[in-house]
């Protein structure tokens, strides 16, 4: 498991204020003594003049963690650059690389991520980010390579191409839980597994409503309140197979979602706003649910008659 970092500098969906990060330094401190030592971000997380805080909190907190240089020095940031309009060139790919560098202070980056693919609406740029990620990789600024938000057909075009320079592909990153795990995440998941890459769920818990903590009478503040308020009333098979599960393990509903996504062969990266949630996203950690609890799982999810909204750039 890995620790997923969007809320960090996210004041519009995520409540983000500057005088969070004390706690959330102390988050990372207690989440890398847990032994976890990956950390999702990307060069867009933050809002507004806050663009880029994620990346900076991260290289901040690697320096002032408080533990040993040997620890210090397994711990490794993915970061994700963004697909943006203005990033035409392979040229571009490694200037925004080179600015995720400098805010997170590293001499190199572990593992560099497509944030979306262009190929829906811009098929051209989409060589300009294969190979502006490729050039990174050969220019020794990104120790690994992957992506995120590629459907099945251009998963595999990416590993092709990839292949022909030399370039092994690692990763592919995409919504994964048990409200987002139908045929096309399924597809997938089992083409990551033909090519023996790592499939990395973002969302495991659903932007929370796989919690257990919401309900039509209990809703987050902003957009998210309203997708719940949607959503949750067609989930109620899954939220009471969630609960069963979690009452018989002596476990919360999350930890047994996030679980979930680690029997079906996932690396999660929930996020952790605060040292409730980091403790509580540990404690997924170290068991493991039976085939027939996941099977469980799997049959109320699929009577469920509403499921996450699937990311708007995720390609076929």
């Amino acid at each position: 498991m890995g620790l997923g970092t969007w809320a960090w500098g996210n004041q519009l969906l995520w409540g983000y204020q500057p005088d969070m990060d004390g706690e959330l330094q102390e988050v990372f401190n207690t989440v890398v003594a847990a032994g976890v030592n990956i950390f999702d971000t990307a060069d867009s997380y933050g809002t507004g003049a806050l663009n880029g805080r994620s990346e900076q909190l991260l290289g901040q907190f690697i320096r002032e963690y408080p533990g040993s240089e040997k620890t210090r020095s397994n711990l490794h940031i993915a970061t994700k650059f963004a697909a943006y309009p203005w990033r035409v060139t392979p040229g571009n790919i490694v200037a925004a690389c080179k600015g995720s560098l400098r805010r997170t202070g590293l001499e190199q980056i572990s593992l560099g991520q497509l944030h979306w693919s262009a190929a829906k609406y811009a098929p051209l740029q989409e060589w300009a980010l294969w190979n502006g990620l490729a050039d990174c990789y050969e220019q020794g600024l990104v120790a690994e390579v992957g992506v995120s938000n590629y459907g099945a057909k251009e998963l595999r075009r990416v590993a092709r191409d990839f292949e022909k320079r030399g370039v092994q592909l690692a990763s592919a990153q995409v919504q994964y839980s048990l409200l987002s795990a139908g045929p096309a995440q399924s597809s997938i998941k089992a083409v990551a597994d033909d090519l023996g890459i790592v499939l990395i769920a973002y969302s495991p818990l659903a932007l929370g409503l796989l919690t257990g903590k919401y309900s039509t009478d209990i809703l987050p503040k902003g957009p998210r309140g309203s997708l719940f308020k949607q959503l949750l009333p067609g989930i109620a098979p899954l939220t009471a197979a969630l609960a069963a599960v979690a009452a018989s393990r002596r476990k919360t509903v999350s930890q047994v979602a996030i679980n979930w996504c680690i029997c079906k062969g996932t690396v999660p990266i929930p996020g952790a706003k605060d040292l409730a949630q980091a403790r509580e996203n540990l404690g997924a950690l170290g068991w493991r649910l039976s085939s027939g609890e996941v099977a469980e799982l799997d049959a109320a999810a699929a009577r469920c008659t509403s499921s996450m909204v699937q990311n708007i750039f995720q390609t076929s």
